[in-house]
């Protein structure tokens, strides 16, 4: 569904893409870890077209996307869940929603996927007109996700997820998360510090240093990495 190949990029003189190459097959779940800075966000920039490529190409569902406009990027049903979660503070669950749901050509039924969020993450029905900045950090990541799937993406980018939430709560994300692949049948490419969620989580897992991807393997196996439990699981 998506390939990522060969990729360059560079903020000023900094080098942050030193030739990223991955791949994201439909209907699965693939993760990228490594370390704080190593260029996991900025690759997940670089395909919803916020940070320019340098060189090399970026692909989904077999044509090029790299000059393409963010706006464009989205409405082929790429979803970003950024880093942080971003919800707008001010604005109730309700209306967060209904932004997610904003190029949707298909306004009748904008209520209905609202249910179907609300099903899903049942504590946003419970609270659907509480203001988003007053969530606790594990509620704004729920309603962060739903948000994204009221756009009805065919490939949805969590970046750090799990970022200062308390175990059980990334527990219940990861639980979430895993939900969306097998009910929505939405592709998900995973972007994480906490390895061991991720690894246990996807199918496929990348390693990415410095701005360049050194190991790729089946996610199980990668726990079994001696190089990665080392480095990246304690």
């Amino acid at each position: 569904m998506l390939r990522i190949n060969d990729v360059h990029s560079h903020y000023g003189n900094i080098h942050a893409l030193k030739g990223v190459s991955l791949e994201v097959e439909e209907g699965g779940i693939c993760c990228l870890i490594g370390a704080n800075g190593a260029g996991k966000s900025t690759t997940l920039m670089a395909v919803s077209g916020i940070q320019a490529v340098t060189s090399g190409d970026i692909e989904f569902k077999g044509t090029s996307i790299k000059r393409m406009p963010p706006e464009e990027i989205v409405s082929r049903g790429i979803i970003q869940v950024p880093e942080g979660r971003r919800i707008f503070p001010h604005m109730s669950i309700r209306e967060n929603l209904r932004l997610g749901a904003f190029l949707r050509p298909d306004k009748e039924s904008i209520e209905a996927s609202m249910e179907k969020m609300y099903a899903l993450f049942p504590i946003l029905k419970d609270r659907h007109n509480q203001m988003g900045g007053t969530l606790s950090g594990g509620e704004q990541q729920m309603l962060a996700i739903a948000r994204a799937l009221m756009s009805r993406p065919k490939l949805l980018m969590l970046d750090e997820p799990s970022l200062g939430l308390a175990p059980l709560v990334v527990e219940q994300i990861m639980e979430i998360i895993q939900k969306i692949r097998k009910e929505e049948g939405v592709t998900i490419l995973l972007v994480e510090q906490n390895a061991q969620a991720a690894l246990e989580l996807a199918d496929v897992g990348y390693v990415i240093e410095t701005g360049q991807v050194f190991l790729k393997d089946r996610a199980d196996q990668l726990l079994e990495n001696p190089k990665v439990k080392e480095a990246y699981l304690g």
